[in-house]
């Protein structure tokens, strides 16, 4: 265990989903885009659901429960969880498996001094890799992506610990770090909208290319191997917390203020910033100004992802 106690936040934005039941792995392993046939105990995986288009209608953090060998645990924004699971159990047919959205809470649990204001401590694992899984008397712990490779961030399942609701500022401050690491989280207002390429998710392993059939397969694949990717997301700060802009809000490059350049993926505040995920075409990445909300908005700055945004190459 790792003796430096860290401090916990109650994560209300997020919900656990549960699947239960002999045909729990295998049903979503026909609906993801992630292999969770193959998915080990110890190890959680990011995935998407999407429409046969090819649409993101959701992005999971999925794992096997550690208490239920036939159970799957997995984390979605709270406002999709319940159309989320409704429209999954419409697929379910004659397999053995239930979907609900469970009761456990997540917390966001951190080792940097940056969130020591948040509401109650609890004793992490000792350091680990990114996605791992534990099991300890205190909750399962997701070991979750970040930018700093000196931080360590820990999503808490826990049916305890009942902290006091965070503060905005404590929450935005765990997003932005979410934003900082490249990770999207599709909400109600941008269902619908992206392929899983636009939020890099084939380049954080978010996508399995090798499992086969899922809804909207044949769509991510054709982009893959054609080399057709022509936006992606990248990460951006505006001088601004005024106004935070919500998921889907417009931007515009300010040399071709007549329409759109794309759209917000997720927003947060920090210490006088708004950090971003945007949609940007790649091809104006290096000259565009953009702009939040408007051609005349505030200035958006682009910043490294800890991760390459590249563009993908036909085969």
């Amino acid at each position: 265990m790792n003796n430096s106690p860290a401090f916990a936040l109650l994560l209300d934005d997020l919900a656990v989903l549960r699947a239960s039941g002999a045909d729990a792995a295998d049903f979503l392993h026909g609906q993801l885009t992630q292999d969770i046939a193959g998915l080990p105990p110890g190890r959680a995986r990011l995935a998407a659901y999407c429409t046969p288009k090819g649409r993101v209608l959701a992005t999971l953090i999925i794992l096997r429960d550690p208490d239920n060998e036939e159970s799957l645990l997995a984390l979605v924004k709270a406002d999709i969880a319940a159309p989320l699971v409704k429209r999954l159990s419409m697929f379910v047919l004659r397999a053995k498996a239930k979907l609900e959205v469970s009761d456990l809470k997540v917390l966001g649990i951190s080792t940097a001094p940056k969130n020591s204001d948040s509401t109650v401590s609890l004793t992490p694992p000792a350091n680990g890799a990114t996605w791992s899984v534990v099991k300890d008397a205190q909750g399962i712990w997701i070991n979750a992506p970040a930018a700093d490779a000196s931080e360590q961030r820990w999503w808490l399942i826990t049916p305890g610990h009942d902290p006091v609701p965070a503060s905005s500022s404590q929450q935005d401050a765990w997003k932005a770090a979410d934003i900082e690491a490249g990770l999207p989280w599709i909400e109600t207002a941008t269902q619908d909208v992206f392929i899983p390429q636009t939020l890099n998710l084939d380049l954080i392993d978010g996508v399995n290319f090798t499992k086969g059939c899922y809804p909207g397969q044949e769509v991510v694949a054709r982009s893959h191997y054609r080399g057709i990717v022509k936006r992606r997301m990248a990460y951006g700060v505006a001088d601004t917390t005024d106004e935070i802009p919500v998921a889907g809000t417009d931007i515009y490059d300010a040399e071709r203020p007549e329409s759109p350049s794309g759209r917000v993926i997720n927003a947060a505040a920090r210490a006088g910033q708004t950090h971003l995920l945007l949609e940007v075409h790649l091809s104006d990445m290096s000259t565009a100004q953009y702009r939040l909300g408007s051609a005349e908005g505030t200035p958006i700055a682009l910043h490294p992802l800890p991760y390459a945004i590249e563009h993908i190459q036909e085969t």
